[in-house]
């Protein structure tokens, strides 16, 4: 039989003492001070691990920063004036890379001044900046300054969105300190520089300054450093096109930003301002955009579809183009509510067809549509100088006699104007007069497709009606073609074809194209202009272009469609040829413009401006016009 085993018991004071070294052990373990070291090192763990993940979890899907300093380019073209001015652009301008090393120092100082004055001492985030502007912008009870650095503008500008989110703001600082981890500071302020978007389709710092500036970033002045510097914060709102002055205010706080940063001194920063630019700006105006337009959908003819940065010449004078819009605009305004005219066409060329200024309209914002170029319109009796060519080649002088009186063409019967006739006449008198009964009979005599034959020869590719109101201009013509018909009679009977582009290079200096002497040749013998010559000076000397007299030898002609619908002058110069339509899109009738009123005057005050200062000649053959 077994014996069980015996339950030993504890003496009483081991039973007392066990307990107390287990309440002093657990006294231990609960101390505050523990406690909180314990769950401080928790804490640090959980952090690291949550921060750890959260970086994680924003750098997952950030772009590859390897490829920076390589821009992804889209072609742009560049249209610069016949006085190397750049007047207008299309597409984005990328400029010739730059390191900030090789540029002036007052250049990579006024971006840094702008900016981000402690770009040099902080590694990607400006805790200081940041404390700064947040009481700044506590103070003032809204947003007046940013704590981005230039690093954080960089990444945000060529990775991120520009939204306001706090995903954004936290993968903008990730990728600010992976850049400066990947790039020296100089580096990163090159980058910069060859990427920021300054306005008006420029990237970057040589391309803004040849777009504003037409120079090299390398050639920029202090003031215009500052100026271009100042486009950072705002570039549309800043664009010394857009808005000169105030983009000079803000080039000056530019400078002193430049000052309170050390970077200059005081007067230095005074003198600039007082010298303001040494290069003028280019304006702001739009008036050159109806030409611009023109030529841009004539470049792509020539070079084709190319992905490369195009600079193209082109004809037009700055000058003469600020003149013809000061002009009319200032005739617009003066006499638009008297006579009901409200748009305006003017269309300036060199004798050989090269365009040196171009109005389509009142005004380009308000209608892109060109009324020099696109707009076909009657021209009235500015058409009567083919007929009157015509009858010269088929043997009739200046003196030859024509009988005006009532006239009738099947049921048509055309009138002169206010009904007066003046009977047996010279050809120069019924030019002069503008007398419709003499060209409707030259034409009916001479035929009407002898006259279209003519047209054609001298440059008008519109369609012509082959009816008795050929004579009068019925037929629609653009003021471009019917301008370049005048410019054979100006330059001795080259046949005439309008051009604005003389070459076309890309951003390397590779010519693709450069215009060569051009044109269908002589198309009208020599003795044919001088008597058109003696014609059409006869006409402004004492006819109805007399309101178009101007201190030098001049020839034109007037015309006015039916019901006052359209009112033109065109009239030339041995240097310039020029031609006016004035009228409303509409087709709703002045009140009583005739080619002889505001066309002329406005011919008048243009041609005065134009050839101020070139020397007065005589037209082509006028001396030997007289047989």
């Amino acid at each position: 039989m077994s014996r069980k085993p015996r339950r030993q018991k504890s003496s009483r004071g081991r039973s007392r003492g066990a307990p107390r070294r287990r309440a002093r052990k657990t006294r231990r373990r609960r101390s505050p001070f523990v406690t909180f070291i314990r769950g401080c090192l928790v804490a640090i763990i959980w952090l690291g691990v949550f921060g750890a993940g959260a970086i994680a979890w924003f750098a997952y899907d950030l772009p590859d920063i390897g490829d920076l300093a390589t821009p992804a380019r889209r072609p742009s073209v560049t249209l610069v004036a016949a006085d190397g001015a750049s007047f207008a652009s299309f597409g984005d301008l990328y400029g010739r890379p730059v390191t900030a090393g090789a540029l002036p120092p007052h250049l990579p100082w006024a971006v840094l001044a702008a900016e981000d004055r402690r770009f040099y001492e902080h590694s990607g985030l400006d805790v200081i900046g940041l404390a700064r502007a947040t009481l700044v912008n506590l103070r003032e009870g809204g947003i007046r300054q940013g704590g981005s650095t230039l690093t954080q503008q960089l990444a945000k500008n060529l990775f991120l969105t520009p939204e306001r989110t706090f995903d954004r703001k936290i993968r903008e600082a990730i990728l600010a300190l992976q850049l400066e981890q990947r790039f020296t500071k100089d580096e990163i302020l090159t980058i910069y520089l060859n990427r920021v978007y300054l306005g008006a389709g420029a990237w970057g710092i040589d391309a803004a300054a040849r777009r504003y500036f037409g120079k090299p970033a390398a050639k920029l002045t202090l003031y215009e450093s500052a100026m271009i510097a100042g486009l950072l914060k705002a570039p549309s709102r800043y664009n010394p096109r857009r808005d000169p002055e105030l983009a000079h205010r803000r080039a000056v706080l530019v400078l002193d930003a430049m000052v309170d940063a050390g970077f200059i001194k005081g007067a230095t920063a005074r003198k600039a301002k007082r010298l303001r630019r040494e290069g003028p700006v280019l304006p702001a105006g739009t008036d050159d955009r109806f030409f611009a337009d023109w030529v841009l959908d004539r470049v792509r003819g020539y070079v084709g579809y190319t992905d490369r940065d195009l600079i193209v010449t082109t004809t037009l004078q700055p000058r003469l183009q600020q003149v013809a819009a000061r002009q009319a605009g200032a005739l617009l305004k003066q006499e638009s509510a008297r006579t009901r005219a409200r748009q305006v066409a003017l269309v300036s060329m060199a004798p050989d067809g090269a365009i040196r200024a171009m109005l389509g309209g009142r005004d380009y914002r308000s209608s892109q549509f060109n009324r020099a170029t696109q707009a076909l319109r009657q021209p009235g009796s500015v058409f009567k100088p083919v007929i009157y060519l015509t009858a010269l080649e088929a043997g009739y002088r200046p003196d030859s006699r024509f009988h005006d009186g009532p006239v009738k063409v099947g049921k048509w019967r055309p009138r002169n104007f206010k009904g007066k006739y003046y009977g047996d006449v010279t050809m120069r008198e019924a030019v002069t007069r503008s007398l419709n009964s003499v060209a409707v009979r030259a034409s009916e005599k001479l035929g009407r497709g002898r006259v279209i034959d003519t047209a054609r020869r001298l440059g008008i590719t519109a369609k012509l009606r082959a009816d008795a109101s050929i004579a009068l201009g019925a037929s629609e013509v653009s003021l471009l073609e019917m301008t370049a018909a005048y410019a054979v009679f100006a330059n001795g009977g080259a046949g005439v074809w309008p051009y604005g582009i003389v070459e076309i290079r890309d951003s390397g200096g590779h010519v693709l194209f450069r215009r060569q002497k051009s044109g269908p040749g002589q198309v009208v013998d020599k003795t044919y202009v001088s008597d058109m010559n003696d014609l059409l000076g006869a006409v402004v000397a004492w006819g109805t272009g007399r309101n178009a007299r101007i201190d030098r030898p001049a020839a034109g002609k007037t015309g006015t469609s039916q019901d006052f619908r359209d009112a033109w002058f065109i009239g030339y110069t041995p240097d310039l040829v020029t031609g006016v339509w004035i009228g409303n899109d509409d087709g709703t009738p002045m009140n009583e413009v005739t080619g002889g009123g505001l066309p002329a005057r406005l011919w008048r005050g243009f041609m005065r401006d134009a050839l101020r200062g070139t020397p007065a000649r005589p037209l082509p053959g006028v001396v030997a016009a007289k047989r």
